[in-house]
């Protein structure tokens, strides 16, 4: 099949590119070849390279600078993804869409997990944005993917994980204050792309959840890693209140993989193996860029 990868060298789409180029013939876009929310331009791609599926890995996903940059939040999780729908619809192309988490408030008690049709209710701007980018989806193709992750990271692309290193790596002794009472699943972006290549595989339809197995918090992830990576660190845990942010987020985002599982596909290991696994691959990346290796 041929795929187009958008977002293609962001996280999950560098991760995506390599695994399905495997076996299928991966066409990779950037923001850079390809602007998703000009319809021009995406009409003319679709025109000239008619793929059977595409996957959508473009998001702008800095959840804190959404709130301040509401209109490029927009333009690129709505209108870009409103483009390639119409457009993939139009192509007879299936579509998989990446959304996240954060359509969900975390208002559930823990250790409750949220399932595929949970009741949506975004509480910060970047999760209204991921929200209408799926009702975009729902509307313009029916022969779409939704697929729900969270707390990804790789070694690719802005993350979590690779903030926490390049901090304590700056200054080994400084103390670092991380939240330790939000929930949710770490996913690593190669795990995901398998995944997305498993539904590819199935021809799947309709939301599915895709993170790892079981749950932790920012600061559990965060030491978990650090003590796996041999790195020092002085982190310190504090609560959400103690660490206020421009974005709002859910206290418990606990994806339960409830599709994947009834469907005998679901591929995510728990989340310790997949840093462990991580760390296995790209340890070397990881330190390579601040010298150390």
């Amino acid at each position: 099949m041929k795929i187009l990868v958008t977002g293609s060298t962001g996280q999950l789409g560098s991760d995506c590119k390599q695994v399905l180029q495997r076996s299928h013939d991966v066409v990779a876009r950037n923001s850079k070849d390809l602007d998703i929310a000009n319809q021009l331009e995406v009409t003319e791609f679709f025109r000239e390279n008619r793929p059977d599926v595409v996957v959508n890995c473009a998001a702008y996903t800095k959840v804190d600078a959404c709130e301040s940059e509401r209109d490029l939040a927009w333009r690129v999780n709505v209108d870009g993804t409103q483009a390639l729908a119409l457009r993939a619809s139009e192509y007879g192309s299936k579509l998989i869409h990446i959304s996240t988490d954060y359509v969900f408030d975390g208002r559930k008690k823990l250790p409750e997990t949220y399932v595929e049709d949970d009741e949506v209710c975004p509480l910060s701007y970047y999760g209204q944005t991921k929200l209408e980018g799926e009702l975009v989806v729902r509307r313009a193709n029916r022969n779409h993917i939704i697929v729900r992750t969270s707390w990804v990271y790789g070694l690719h692309g802005y993350n979590f994980l690779r903030t926490i290193l390049r901090l304590v790596l700056q200054d080994p002794k400084r103390e670092l204050t991380v939240v330790n009472d939000q929930f949710g699943s770490p996913t690593w972006s190669y795990h995901l792309a398998l995944q997305i290549n498993r539904l590819i595989e199935m021809d799947g339809q309709g939301v599915f959840h895709a993170t790892s197995e079981g749950h932790c918090t920012w600061y559990e992830l965060a030491t978990y890693f650090l003590d796996k990576m041999a790195v020092r660190h002085n982190l310190i845990p504090c609560s959400t209140d103690d660490y206020p942010t421009p974005a709002v987020r859910p206290r418990n985002s606990i994806l339960e993989n409830r599709r994947l599982k009834e469907q005998g596909c679901n591929l995510m290991p728990h989340w310790q193996a997949g840093i462990d696994q991580f760390i296995e691959r790209d340890k070397d990346n990881l330190l390579k860029e601040w010298g150390l290796r």
